[in-house]
Parts: C-alpha cells; sequence; structure tokens
C-alpha cells in the first residue's frame, strides 16, 4: 500500500466518528413530528454504527472476519444512504441540509468498497 492509502486509512477511525457525530447532530435537529423521528430513529442506528464496525474490523482475528465487517461498514452505509434520501424525498428535511452529509456518506461507501475490493483480492498470509 503506498503512503497515501496508508494516510487515508489512519484518518478514517476519526472520519468515521465524525461522520456519527454529524448525523447524531443531524437527528437532534429533525423536525419532532412521528415521521422525521421514525426515519431519523434508523438513520441514527446505522449512521453511528458504521465507526464502531469499523474498529471491530481492526481487531479481526482473521481475514474473512476483517472482511465481514468491513461489509457490514458498507450495509451500515447503504442502509444509511437510504434513509438520508427518505428524509430528503418524503421533504423532511431540505435537499441543501443534507447534502453534505449525504455526499460524504457517499465517499465513505466509496472508500469502503475499495478497502473491501483489495482485501479480498489480497493473499492470504
Amino acid at each position: 500500500m503506498n503512503d497515501e492509502g496508508a494516510e487515508k486509512r489512519r484518518d478514517l477511525p476519526e472520519r468515521t466518528k465524525a461522520f456519527a457525530l454529524r448525523i447524531v447532530r443531524m437527528f437532534s435537529a429533525l423536525p419532532k413530528g412521528t415521521e422525521a423521528q421514525v426515519l431519523g430513529k434508523q438513520v441514527l442506528r446505522s449512521g453511528t454504527s458504521v465507526g464502531a464496525n469499523y474498529r471491530e474490523a481492526h481487531r479481526a482475528r482473521s481475514k474473512a472476519e476483517f472482511i465481514s465487517k468491513i461489509g457490514d461498514c458498507l450495509k451500515e452505509l447503504d442502509e444509511t444512504s437510504y434513509w438520508l434520501e427518505l428524509l430528503v424525498e418524503g421533504e423532511i428535511v431540505p435537499p441543501s441540509k443534507l447534502a453534505p452529509l449525504q455526499d460524504e456518506c457517499g465517499q465513505l461507501l466509496a472508500i469502503f468498497t475499495t478497502i473491501s475490493k483489495n482485501a479480498k483480492s489480497a493473499p492470504t498470509s
């Protein structure tokens, strides 16, 4: 792995934690209506679990366990993206308010997809 890739990997724990904190703040700012709260709780759960699953991946005891935990990160990011879309398309939150969060979610999806592909193609040690 090149130095840039190693640097990005070191930043990922902080980045996923920052993402979770942004999700928490977004949830706190949601309207108190039923629809907003139901969708908000879903995005709160999935968006905050990405960093926790990434931490678990680094504690993996095998390549298979690492790949599985990275897969969990991808699943939770994809789900988070879905709930964010519903908040916008349901006209609960203006698109401009969630655009930066949706962008970060998309970037994290791309990063974790690359990590997953690289881990799957790497030779077993």
